[in-house]
């Protein structure tokens, strides 16, 4: 009966550890280091428990302004004005010690990398070059390394915003779930434009789709394309407009059933519409607007039709909310002001969805980019 005793205790303390162990992530958070207090990528210890930031480690990088984590390698842009300037890096990834360790760095292909992704079987990385108007692809290779860009698509057009919107600007790549096609928003040309997706084709990985893209709204500035947990609803933010287009999505395309403003009906300030994220259930949806409004805008999703209804709004309590992030157990959203170089955590209500101020801050200059890791990336 004693040693019963003893196991059962030995149970129950074993299991609070793993509990504990997983509400644990690590967070990356990528920054501007131009005219800036930051010296790269940091790295902390958050624990989703008790919405707690502890600092783990930092590596040196130029501009690492948006990161993607694939299994033991993180992936970076360098983003720069010129093209010279411009790049894309790979870092081998401990997550135990939240050290990066410098394995390859090769041109972006174009000015102002500004967003990268990979496929889930680690082939390949595509950059969104804003500056260039255009997306590279690049090899990954076995050690997690960069190759040479295999592959660029250069985008033609412009639209109605002249001093905006005078030829392309690609702002994302954007995978679909079953990774057949790649959404590329260009805020320059107001399209999400469509590709194919062939992994084992090495010099053309990418061709255009049929339809090759959706438009939005004229002058409304596609900015970052996200899909809903079930697969069949995508959502766009449009940073100009500060607007969310809602699309039905099947086999690469696109049909807009509803667009929906992030602002009130009285605002009259600055747009600069930024992050789009959803919640880990698929309930909410949450998206950032700078300029001069400084706030979340919180959606709830309707589970039949994907419609989304406005129901709250929250400050950021700081400038420029470039992007945020929910930790993957959904018990908080962290949101990155680059303009006042600091990260609110807030509590979420997974009931309500409405944001808590918890008081806890981060410090870091200009953070632009917020990803959490888990041991499963």
């Amino acid at each position: 009966m004693e040693l019963l005793r003893i196991g059962l205790c030995l149970s129950i303390i074993f299991f609070d550890m793993n509990q504990s162990a997983a509400q644990k992530f690590n967070l990356l958070i990528g920054t501007y280091t131009k005219n800036s207090s930051s010296e790269g990528i940091y790295v902390y210890e958050f624990d989703a428990a008790s919405g707690e930031a502890v600092y783990k480690n930092q590596t040196a990088a130029v501009n690492p302004s948006y990161i993607k984590i694939n299994k033991k390698t993180v992936y970076t842009v360098n983003e720069a004005d010129t093209i010279e300037g411009s790049g894309l890096s790979a870092f081998a990834y401990d997550q135990a010690s939240g050290t990066l360790k410098l394995l390859s760095s090769v041109p972006a292909e174009g000015g102002a990398p500004c967003y990268v992704d990979t496929d889930k079987a680690c082939r390949y990385a595509i950059a969104a070059n804003y500056g260039g108007g255009n997306f590279s692809v690049f090899p990954i290779l076995k050690n997690g390394a960069l190759g040479k860009a295999v592959q660029v698509v250069q985008h033609h057009g412009s639209s109605i915003n002249k001093e905006r919107q005078d030829k392309p600007h690609v702002h994302s790549t954007v995978f679909s779930p079953d990774e057949k096609y790649l959404f590329v928003c260009d805020l320059g040309t107001d399209k999400i434009m469509v590709y194919r997706y062939n992994p084992f084709n090495p010099e053309q990985p990418f061709s255009a789709a049929a339809p090759p893209f959706a438009s939005t709204e004229p002058g409304a500035g596609p900015r970052h394309i996200i899909f809903h947990p079930d697969k069949k609803t995508a959502y766009v933010i449009e940073e100009m407009s500060a607007k969310i287009t809602g699309f039905a999505y099947q086999d690469g395309q696109l049909k807009a059933f509803q667009t929906i403003s992030l602002t009130a009906d009285d605002y009259t300030g600055r747009n600069g519409a930024a992050a789009i994220k959803i919640s880990p259930d698929g309930r909410f949806l949450y998206g950032s607007n700078r300029g001069d409004a400084n706030e979340i805008t919180i959606f709830s999703i309707d589970p039949e039709t994907g419609r989304l209804a406005s129901i709250g709004r929250q400050s950021t309590l700081g400038k420029g909310p470039r992007d945020f992030a929910i930790d993957p157990s959904g018990n908080y959203l962290l949101a990155a002001n680059q303009n006042s170089d600091n990260i609110i955590i807030f509590k979420r209500d997974k009931t309500t969805g409405f944001l808590t101020d918890t008081g806890r801050r981060i410090h870091v200059g200009k953070p632009v980019c917020l990803v959490f890791s888990t041991m499963a990336d």
